[in-house]
């Protein structure tokens, strides 16, 4: 455990236990990116698992506001790949999931018991939405289990209209993610994480430490600038916090909600 502590924090933020971890939080502290995937097929049997995971989250007043569709086409993933541009590894893998959130239905139960929903709002986004992302990250799970690799894809929201195209997603489903997912060539190292000091808060929130920002920011190694059209080709590399700084100074997707007014997604 201490290794696997190390190798996500660069140092020990507490004292584990003596002893191995248990094989299910090792596999969990070790969960790493695949963008290489080797050409050998996922069997059903083992996307069904791996969809068993996913089903395996917690959701929201039990609703299950979710969809997966597999997208096994490998035509279909390569015009993905395309669209995106920077992410040959959804070409590669052999399968593609594309987690939704899924108010479609719960609606048409309810009308099928003569129900009127009433509870079409901002609310019930937030709750398909999260009812998708615990499925998407227990799917991982599931998938590192199973010696498979992933690789989640936010990016698919860049192009709304051809995910909807393309897995003809009717009103009230919306496309939250993709996964990657296929046989591991290789993995990525360990992904830095921010210190725990600045995520976990106790009793009450508090902002975080300048200076822990910036400690972390040093052991994380240059990254390709972000938006180097608006701020700048920083040939050096940027640190992580500019980075995100940069990123976040760019509207992004800013046509968004008007889509998922026209998908029949309520925001009021």
């Amino acid at each position: 455990m201490r290794e696997l502590l190390q190798a996500r924090y660069g140092h020990l933020p507490f004292e584990p236990s003596e002893g191995r971890a248990p094989e299910a939080l090792r596999a969990i502290l070790d969960r790493r990116v695949t963008r290489r995937f080797a050409p050998r097929a996922v069997s059903a049997e083992t996307l069904g698992l791996v969809i068993a995971g996913a089903q395996s989250a917690p959701s929201k007043s039990d609703l299950q506001q979710y969809s997966v569709i597999a997208i096994r086409d490998a035509a279909t993933r390569a015009r993905i790949a395309q669209a995106i541009g920077t992410m040959p590894w959804i070409a590669d893998a052999p399968v593609f999931l594309l987690f939704c959130g899924d108010l479609r239905r719960n609606r048409q139960i309810g009308a099928r018991a003569g129900m009127p929903n009433a509870n079409d709002s901002v609310d019930s986004f937030i709750n398909a939405t999260a009812d998708a992302a615990l499925a998407l990250g227990f799917a991982t799970m599931a998938a590192d289990a199973l010696g498979l690799g992933t690789c989640p894809i936010s990016y698919v929201r860049n192009h709304l209209d051809l995910l909807r195209d393309l897995c003809a997603l009717p009103a009230g489903v919306f496309p939250l993610a993709g996964l990657a997912l296929g046989w591991p060539l290789a993995r990525n190292e360990s992904s830095a994480r921010l210190p725990p000091s600045v995520v976990l808060h106790h009793e009450r929130h508090a902002d975080a430490d300048p200076a822990a920002i910036a400690a972390y920011d040093a052991r994380r190694p240059l990254m390709k600038p972000r938006y180097p059209e608006v701020h700048g080709p920083a040939p050096d590399g940027c640190r992580w916090s500019e980075n995100v700084a940069r990123q976040l100074s760019v509207p992004e997707r800013p046509g968004t909600r008007e889509w998922l007014r026209g998908q029949g997604i309520a925001l009021g």
